[in-house]
């Protein structure tokens, strides 16, 4: 994605004063008293800014709560007459947007699932040409970056300006404490890649569960992500939709005055030590590169020998070698095994590779002289 897409920035649109932005409400709006109730509670918190409720529920199975509908809506439109508050709702197709644009959303977001179809994205694009409302964009369920930049791209080239990137967390396979495994790492580099536009972190949907929130919130905040997504709900226990995940308002102003707020930056000592150690690691970094350079070019000689010999590219004796000794030498000076192992596996494959290329060449100079 290039990055000349005018993105504007939150503090343009929202007049933010250096806080983050606090997005709160229910996980689904479920009544008229259960969605004013909680707003109610919720402008009482200064911090938060935007009224949030799932009013279409996209739900894995049929039969489970899939949300009130456009009669929500409504509900929403007392909330923003009496609180003040924004509003912002889950949009999936065409007519969710007009029925959100007809009752006066100020916000719009993209779900998840919603994200992973550049058919759908394209359509909600589509219908967005023109019309001036700010879209929020989550990641999408699998952890693909380019899913989640094409998403917002789409939605740049549709002429939105007022872009905002939602962290939620990813599907993972392995056993996790989380609902959806943060991988900061993804946000990250979306940041990266789009340096202007604001990422807001969904610690609800990471957590799953309540107890987790404050960790996740406050590891949020010390990434510089630009606000937190939190639901809250009057009575989260009968709640309709993911009760675990949901504290009340009062819990989450107990949350938010918890959380401590860090500078981007610091004095010029700080400073100046900062970018002593930052010079060092670019050295070392710079060491690690001619390394593993060298380390590829032995490969190479390994993979011409074993094409000359007729052996075998894997040898799975020597690779489990390899991957004892270094997670032990790793151990033992401090390094995480689950860090050691993936970087012992990404050099691995690149070693394959490049063994493979030697053998495709060398059958090749056999077949032309055949």
């Amino acid at each position: 994605m290039k990055n000349e897409f005018d993105i504007l920035p939150l503090k343009d649109w929202l007049k933010l004063e250096g806080s983050p932005l606090i997005i709160s409400g229910p996980c689904s709006a479920e009544s008229r008293e259960q969605v004013l109730s909680t707003a109610r509670q919720l402008k009482k918190i200064p911090e938060v800014r935007i009224f949030r409720a799932g009013i279409w529920k996209p739900r894995t199975r049929p039969g489970s709560f899939e949300g009130v509908g456009e009669k929500g809506l409504k509900w929403l439109r007392e909330v923003k007459e009496e609180t003040g508050l924004l509003t912002t709702v889950e949009v999936a197709n065409p007519k969710h947007v007009e029925l959100a644009l007809k009752n006066d959303v100020d916000i719009l977001w993209v779900g998840a699932r919603t994200v992973v179809n550049p058919f759908s994205l394209q359509e909600l694009a589509s219908v967005l040409q023109g019309v001036n409302i700010p879209v929020m964009v989550k990641n999408p369920v699998n952890p693909d970056i380019g899913l989640w930049a094409g998403a917002i791209e789409r939605m740049a080239l549709s002429g939105i300006n007022k872009l905002v990137a939602i962290h939620r967390g990813f599907y993972f396979f392995n056993k996790t404490p989380f609902r959806n495994a943060p991988m900061w790492e993804i946000p990250i580099e979306l940041k990266r890649r789009i340096p202007n536009l604001p990422i807001i972190c969904d610690p609800s949907h990471i957590c799953g569960k309540r107890e987790l929130l404050k960790d996740v919130a406050q590891k949020a905040l010390d990434l510089e992500m630009d606000g937190l997504m939190i639901e809250s709900h009057i009575n989260p226990d009968k709640a309709l939709t993911d009760p675990q995940q949901q504290i009340t308002p009062s819990e989450l102003k107990t949350l938010l005055g918890s959380l401590v707020s860090r500078k981007p930056q610091g004095n010029i000592e700080f400073e100046t030590k900062l970018e002593k150690l930052r010079s060092e690691i670019d050295k070392i970094d710079a060491e690690l590169i001619g390394i593993l350079s060298r380390r590829m070019g032995i490969i190479d000689e390994i993979g011409a020998y074993k094409s000359q010999n007729n052996i075998t590219i894997l040898q799975l004796k020597r690779w489990r070698q390899i991957v004892e000794d270094r997670l032990g030498a790793g151990l033992e000076s401090g390094l995480e095994g689950d860090f050691l192992q993936k970087l012992l596996e990404i050099v691995h494959v690149e070693s394959i590779r490049r063994q493979t290329e030697i053998y495709k060449q060398s059958n090749g100079r056999k077949n032309t002289n055949l």
